[in-house]
């Protein structure tokens, strides 16, 4: 049902889509990432670039509008050597994603998050782009069980592993957070459950009672 609408929408729409979005929202991080390493490094400089960007509502409801938007683009917060080959996996599983979907349909996926990332910012007060990005992850397991990548930049694995992780990681922040941090995640990671619904949920318990079963099957 989700397709054939899509299907419509698309006919009507498909001048408007952005091709290789991913590569373009990847080369906007890595703009900030660089900019933000200059700035840190000048004696003279007061801008905290990334403070400057991200989501905060009350700063936005006193006119610094530009931040609805400009959180998308902030870097993985995580080790300075590990950044590049972050963006190089976004870049990877945003290209693959619009390869299998095509363009418009990828964009409808990746806005609806940025959407869900927005409505959950001005509940919350701030939003980050960590499960907007968690969902490009997830959609790749979803579509490319097998496909493998590599843990810890070293150790190949399948997407599905790596993504089990990540859902029972998912799972977990939701079970012990309050209504509000729920409500964060599932506005976050909309654009999953709309495309998605069911399969992921189901494709989450399956890896997890296949997991168990394995684990019991070799203690016998």
């Amino acid at each position: 049902m989700l397709n054939q609408l899509l299907n419509k929408i698309e006919r009507k729409c498909r001048k408007f889509a952005i091709s290789n979005l991913m590569l373009y929202i990847v080369l906007a991080m890595s703009v900030v990432w660089i900019a933000s390493i200059i700035l840190a490094t000048n004696p003279n400089n007061n801008v905290n670039l990334l403070e400057l960007i991200s989501f905060n509502r009350y700063k936005i409801l006193q006119g610094e509008v530009w931040r609805v938007l400009s959180f998308v683009f902030m870097p993985p917060s995580t080790l300075f050597i590990l950044i590049p080959i972050i963006l190089y996996f976004y870049w990877f599983m945003g290209s693959s994603l619009e390869y299998k979907w095509g363009a418009f349909k990828f964009n409808i996926f990746y806005f609806t998050g940025v959407i869900g990332c927005i409505a959950a910012g001005f509940i919350m007060g701030y939003a980050t782009s960590y499960y907007l990005n968690l969902s490009l992850f997830l959609a790749f397991a979803i579509l490319f069980p097998n496909e493998q990548l590599l843990a810890f930049f070293v150790i190949p694995i399948k997407a599905k592993w790596l993504a089990l992780v990540d859902g029972i990681i998912l799972l977990y922040d939701f079970i012990k957070g309050d209504n509000l941090t729920r409500i964060f995640i599932i506005l976050s990671i909309i654009n999953i459950i709309i495309f998605f619904g069911k399969d992921f949920f189901s494709m989450i318990y399956y890896w997890i009672r296949r997991f168990k079963y394995r684990h019991i099957k070799k203690i016998k």
